[in-house]
């Protein structure tokens, strides 16, 4: 054993604290960057249904081991991680890290302290051991300083693998079979030359929608152009089973045949379903012939690993702690890293509730102070108190999501349930549309330019669907069924069909049609029918009688889709009239709304972008 040794390092940024806090906070990233080795997570179960964490870093005949303490963070205040030793040089390795405001930017400490426990752990302490650290962490400052600055268009410094010749030639031909799509969107390039040079922080989960908002580009563009890239061998699709608990995988599946039905999470010590709709994630990775990854941790639940967590924090037994937050209002929720009660709340006004912790269940005190938290701990137990932010799936391409795209649909269109098997959806609009009176239509024009015309109106329908990030599911006859994850999209479309159904027939003359359509938001289950995934339930009934309901060139909605604010938005001030019908196969009449085609041709253009 051996006295401890500290350093601090404080820097001065010119950018506000939330720009460094994206940077610095990003633990797993910052140590990659400072070449800091990867390492294997244990988890063990604890007969209170806790879990102990220890890390495991092997180095040819040796093998490190040390208990990993959960880290302790305020958003965009501070954080503190400690490692304990079992074994090695040192007994333990402890880190903070504070960021407060300073004048118009911001101010950095981050310390660092070691306890020896034997001759060599002195012996490193005292050479070179703080002056290496010193050198790699001015140096990472800066160049976070110059990112947050819009100075530099990575956070680090970074060298990534050299591909061989051979991989470069792949990655070549794959850019070009990309761009040679309808999915490409002049983006193949670009995701090519992220795959080669990014980080590996960045590339094991690979989300779309977070490149989209990176790189300023519609999000369809990039999920399309990331699907086609599986095709083309750039990229693989994986479908992960999230945890609903910490947010995840802890099962994955390369297709949806042998996606599992559920999962056990070690480190929340619970089991777990599957829903589309919430913890069913697609991701992306690159191929292991483009790039293969070191499996392994960089920092186990960093920051920025979990962003929806806004407090983290470990309290002993009879422990209590008031801490500076600050946070935007909103959903949120308070729970135990270790399986336990949860509390939801949907913050409005005034401070935080309390969060007390029993031995059996998770009660809410009297708030405090504006802009604080308190945390205490009744239990007979050391418990780690979680905060998060209960939107959180902002950058999650959930399943409902992705199998709503028509690109999907077009490329993985063999990608469905296993025979039997169905997974809930607990939201999804869908909308179905028919010709009105296709019968007089073949009398007037004979059946073969009549069945010209309809697969034409086939072809008009998939192309408006498709801008407006949804998927045409089938066609039966003359009628078509599509899918949209998003309800406010869904509205879209219909407007824009039946506005533009007046182009269509300019150019088709006496072949001119008249469309019908119905739409309506519910839960439903995902299933494979006819070796395609189809949709079943009674969502799925009564939005194909909604369109029964439809006299053509209108639109008729549910009133729960007619309810929902995106599409009250969409809608903004079209008046729709209220009526009700009896409808085939439910016991009561159903409310819905039509919107008339006087009304609909006020309506003005807009295209469906997935946010």
């Amino acid at each position: 054993m051996g006295k401890a040794r500290e350093q601090t390092w404080v820097w001065h940024f010119d950018r506000p604290v939330p720009d460094m806090w994206a940077v610095l906070a990003d633990t797993a990233r910052f140590n990659e960057a400072a070449r800091v080795p990867k390492h294997e997570i244990i988890e063990i179960p604890q007969p209170d249904g806790a879990v102990e964490y220890f890390g495991l870093l092997k180095r040819g005949p040796f093998a490190l081991r040390w208990r990993e303490r959960p880290v302790n963070w305020i958003h965009e205040r501070w954080f503190e991680h400690c490692r304990e030793f079992v074994n090695g040089p040192l007994v333990s390795l402890c880190a903070s890290f504070t960021l407060e405001p300073e004048g118009g930017g911001s101010c950095g400490r981050y310390t660092m302290s070691a306890e020896p426990r034997n001759w060599l752990g002195r012996l490193i302490l005292a050479g070179s051991f703080f002056g290496k650290t010193s050198r790699t962490f001015e140096t990472l400052a800066q160049q976070a300083a110059a990112f947050a600055g819009g100075q530099r268009e990575k956070p680090f410094d970074y060298e990534p693998p050299k591909p061989s010749e051979e991989t470069r030639r792949r990655i070549e031909a794959a850019v070009r079979a990309i761009e040679a799509t309808p999915y490409g969107h002049r983006l193949a390039q670009r995701l090519a030359d992220h795959v080669v040079n990014a980080q590996e922080a960045d590339l094991w989960r690979l989300r779309p929608l977070q490149l989209a908002r990176a790189w300023n580009v519609p999000a369809r563009h990039v999920v399309e152009a990331c699907l086609q890239a599986v095709r083309s061998g750039l990229l693989e699709l994986r479908w992960n089973v999230l945890c609903p608990r910490c947010r995840v995988a802890k099962a994955w599946s390369g297709s949806l045949d042998q996606l599992p039905t559920g999962a056990h999470c070690p480190t929340c010590n619970i089991d777990y379903d599957r829903d589309f709709s919430k913890n069913v994630e697609a991701v992306f990775r690159p191929a292991a012939a483009i790039r293969p990854l070191v499996t392994g941790e960089y920092c186990l639940f960093g920051p920025l690993s979990t962003p929806h967590i806004k407090l983290h924090l470990t309290l002993d037994p009879g422990q209590t702690r008031t801490l500076d937050i600050d946070l935007p209002f909103g959903p949120y929720r308070f729970r135990t890293l270790e399986p336990g009660p949860e509390r939801s709340i949907d913050w409005q006004a005034g401070a935080l509730p309390t969060a007390i912790m029993h031995d059996d269940h998770l009660e809410l005190g009297a708030a405090g102070a504006a802009g604080t938290v308190t945390l205490i701990n009744r239990s007979r137990r050391p418990v780690t108190l979680l905060l998060e932010d209960r939107g959180w799936a902002q950058d999650a391409l959930t399943a409902d999501r992705i199998t709503a795209l028509q690109a999907f649909r077009d490329l993985f269109g063999g990608d469905v349930l296993r025979p039997g098997d169905d997974v809930g959806i607990a939201e999804i609009t869908l909308m179905f549309t028919d010709l009105k009176g296709s019968t007089a239509l073949y009398e007037r024009v004979g059946d073969a330019r009549a069945y010209r015309v309809v697969r034409e109106h086939f072809a008009f329908l998939a192309a408006i669907v498709r801008e407006h990030d949804g998927t045409i599911v089938k066609t039966i006859g003359d009628a078509v069924m599509a899918a949209f994850a998003d309800p406010a999209a869904a509205m879209r479309a219909a407007l824009a069909i039946q506005r533009k159904v007046a182009d269509f027939n300019a150019t088709h003359g006496e072949g001119a049609i008249v469309i019908k359509l119905g739409l309506h938001k519910g839960p439903c289950i995902a299933v494979t029918l006819n070796d395609r995934l189809d949709y079943f339930g009674s969502t799925v009934n009564l939005a194909a009688r909604l369109q029964g309901q439809s006299l053509g060139g209108d639109i008729v909605l549910s009133a729960a889709l007619a309810e929902d604010d995106g599409v009250k938005s969409v809608l903004g001030s079209l008046v729709a009239t209220e009526e009700a019908a009896e409808i085939r196969g439910f016991d009561r009449p159903a409310q819905f709304c039509r919107l008339k085609p006087a009304t609909i041709s006020t309506a003005a253009p807009s295209a469906g972008i997935l946010p």
